[in-house]
């Protein structure tokens, strides 16, 4: 039986381009930026303490590059990361949106990867 999941893969048209708004816009860690066979990197993030990594992949032909939905990030303190989020260039069409379960933001990625970034509340 699975313990967690591992890794995501997520289609990117610019692999130098999505690392930099994940690892600098994001703060996520590179785990890794390696040759990858004759004409392909492997370029792996992933969020400070977190299980699961992400792939920036450029070499799926089924995964359409800003084709992913919904890839949801918790935050401790959700208006911080907003205002150093907006403060990197991100914008943030709906500001931060309530709901019972909890706070969420919704923002894309350079590629439109849709990603939501909440804080759930401790009741949720």
């Amino acid at each position: 039986m699975a313990t967690h999941i591992r890794l995501l893969s997520l289609p990117v048209r610019d692999q130098d381009r999505a690392r930099d708004f994940y690892v600098d816009v994001l703060g996520f860690d590179l785990v890794r930026d390696n040759p990858m066979g004759p004409d392909q990197r492997w370029v792996e993030v992933c969020p400070k303490g977190g299980q699961t990594a992400i792939t920036l992949v450029t070499w799926f032909p089924t995964m359409a590059p800003g084709s992913v939905k919904g890839l949801v990030l918790e935050a401790e303190d959700l208006d911080a990361e907003v205002t150093a989020l907006t403060a990197r260039g991100v914008t943030i069409p709906d500001g931060i949106q309530e709901q019972p379960w909890g706070r969420f933001v919704t923002f894309d990625d350079p590629d439109g990867n849709g990603i939501v970034l909440q804080a759930t509340a401790a009741s949720a």
